[in-house]
């Protein structure tokens, strides 16, 4: 039998990458024990086995957010086997914890090594129970009848894991702090992201699905991020995990077209694959342009991609037709 460790629990922030600790369960006590029936009171040895210790397992599911009770919760144990008792009663045998972690995560040990890569639903065993001790009974021999001592339970393995989810959410929404990054994924899905009009309102992704599809809101990007600067490499690295970016670009900005070139200067200087994946361009705040400014920046930005797009947070049309459009490319 398994006892549920985790289910994924749908959450607006995203977690990527934890270290955990999981313990498998100790096997139960043999027990000491002797008949001591009426007439007999000095009977045989009678004391049992104990039960084995439970087992732990790691089994893929499909939700993108099953890592996040990991950053509350850091240690992961199985149930220990149940000690032997007399009357040859053995303890019972403990139930199985099963670890659900998003399909893509890669789990390795402390020194780096990969243990499993998690592809898909099946159940793999991580970490082995012990034993249950033997109790006396099973010692009786022909030169002992009477043996007064019993087996201890074998310890159960103890593992650090780490766990790193290769795909984050299929689309990545990225680009300057402050060019409404939360607040078009408020809009276009149900997540309830922190939206403020400041740098740096979000410090970890938050996540929203339309239709099946997840999609993340990155932190924002700032020049030198790929050296480290500001929220640095770590958001890099969340980018690096989705398959289609969409970046926002606020067309109201002094010089649209240099704010995105830095963002694709620091994705080339990370890792140059960065730009060879899909893009879609979103010019947010158009509100903020006249329509002839507008026209000219769209008119540039398609020179970049054939995916450009404007949008307003107070046009819900433009809302929907974006929503719509980015179904679309996504599911093609």
């Amino acid at each position: 039998m398994f006892k549920q460790g985790i289910n994924g629990i749908m959450e607006s922030m995203l977690i990527d990458n934890v270290v955990i600790t999981i313990k498998a369960g100790d096997g139960g006590g043999g027990a000491v024990s002797f008949r001591t029936r009426e007439g007999n009171p000095k009977g045989g040895p009678d004391g049992g086995n104990g039960g084995n210790g439970g087992d732990v397992y790691l089994q893929g599911v499909n939700d993108l957010t099953a890592l996040s009770p990991f950053q509350y919760k850091k240690i992961w144990k199985a149930d220990d086997g149940v000690s032997g008792k007399r009357n040859n009663l053995f303890g019972k045998n403990a139930e199985s914890l099963i670890i659900k972690l998003p399909i893509g995560t890669i789990v390795s040990d402390s020194e780096g090594k990969v243990l499993l890569e998690v592809v898909d639903s099946s159940a793999h065993l991580i970490a082995e129970g012990g034993k249950g001790g033997r109790g006396n009974n099973e010692f009786k021999s022909a030169t002992n009848q009477t043996p007064r001592f019993a087996e201890k339970g074998g310890l159960g393995e103890e593992k650090i894991l780490y766990l790193n989810l290769k795909l984050i959410a299929q689309v990545g929404i990225t680009g300057l702090p402050n060019v409404g990054k939360s607040t078009l994924l408020s809009l276009i899905t149900s997540a309830k992201p922190k939206i403020g009009n400041y740098s740096f309102t979000t410090l970890e992704p938050n996540v929203g699905m339309i239709e099946g599809i997840m999609i993340a809101d990155i932190p924002g990007l700032i020049e030198g991020a790929s050296a480290g600067k500001g929220l640095g490499i770590t958001f890099l690295k969340h980018i690096e995990k989705t398959e289609l970016l969409v970046h926002c670009i606020d067309a109201s900005a002094k010089d649209p077209l240099a704010d995105y070139n830095t963002i694709r200067q620091e994705f080339g200087k990370y890792n140059k694959e960065l730009l060879d994946k899909e893009e879609i361009i979103l010019l947010t705040k158009k509100d903020q342009v006249d329509d002839t400014d507008l026209m000219s920046l769209i008119k540039e930005f398609t020179k970049k991609t054939k995916h450009v797009f404007a949008i307003t947070a107070y046009d819900d049309q433009s809302i929907a037709d974006f929503r719509q459009e980015l179904l679309k490319i996504v599911k093609h």
